[in-house]
């Protein structure tokens, strides 16, 4: 059950910061489905439900495949990513369990997210992740069920 109604929906000014986010760190030139799988990982560790279910239909709707979806909890282990997505993939992670270490986001993870991504993608990414981040904290908060609008 849903504790309130959405924060972001609450202090709609809050909204315009939001959606300005969104803007910018998808109008840098990362490719969207590297910013969808960055977003669905993310949200998978952080438990919301309403990002992974909304994140994984948005990625479907972008022409995400299925088989790339079931398989990003695995990314690992799976062999449906490229070099540049897992890269991407394991910053989101690190990004997102920053309690979990000592150095949250160790130099390999930093390092391997350089070589395949300039300072202004970095950036959007890093900006995204935290966005993401925003997100999921908003939302499991409040117990925002998945599958439902916000409000």
């Amino acid at each position: 059950m849903q504790r309130m109604t959405n924060p972001a929906m609450v202090l709609p000014e809050s909204m315009k910061a939001i959606n300005m986010l969104v803007k910018v760190t998808h109008g840098v030139g990362v490719p969207a489905s590297i910013l969808e799988l960055v977003h669905l990982r993310a949200s998978q560790v952080n438990g919301c439900g309403y990002c992974v279910d909304a994140g994984a239909r948005s990625a479907k709707k972008a022409g995400e495949t299925d088989e790339r979806l079931f398989a990003v909890a695995a990314w690992r282990e799976s062999p449906y990513f490229t070099d540049a997505e897992r890269a991407a993939l394991a910053l989101s992670e690190a990004a997102t369990r920053i309690a979990d270490r000592g150095d949250a986001v160790p130099d390999d993870v930093w390092e391997a997210a350089a070589k395949h991504f300039d300072e202004r993608e970095l950036a959007a990414i890093v900006m995204w992740i935290a966005t993401t981040n925003l997100f999921n904290r908003l939302n499991v908060t409040i117990r925002q069920p998945a599958g439902e609008g916000l409000g």
